[in-house]
């Protein structure tokens, strides 16, 4: 289980938490064509390394962050708030 920092509410266990997918994704125009709204909606990136990802502390403050994770160790690297641009990947 991950043990995830909370940028509001401090550190919790995975369970509190939905992800909510990957984060940073430009969402595309209303009057952008079917095929685009399709890959917005179902098509993600799957990289093996580093991955910003949205979370939302369901069952604390209600609040959505994102989180810099490694999918290959399940390390978190950065948690930030969901306003804020995405820092630099540590090395």
């Amino acid at each position: 289980m991950l043990l995830i920092a909370c940028p509001y509410c401090g550190p919790r266990a995975e369970p509190e938490f939905v992800s909510g997918g990957e984060a940073h994704r430009p969402r595309p125009d209303l009057a952008a064509s079917d095929e685009a709204w399709a890959e917005y909606l179902h098509m993600r990136d799957n990289p093996r390394g580093v991955l910003a990802e949205r979370w939302l502390h369901r069952f604390g403050c209600g609040q959505w962050f994102t989180v810099l994770r490694d999918t290959e160790t399940h390390a978190i690297l950065a948690v930030y708030g969901a306003t804020e641009p995405r820092p630099a990947t540590p090395s």
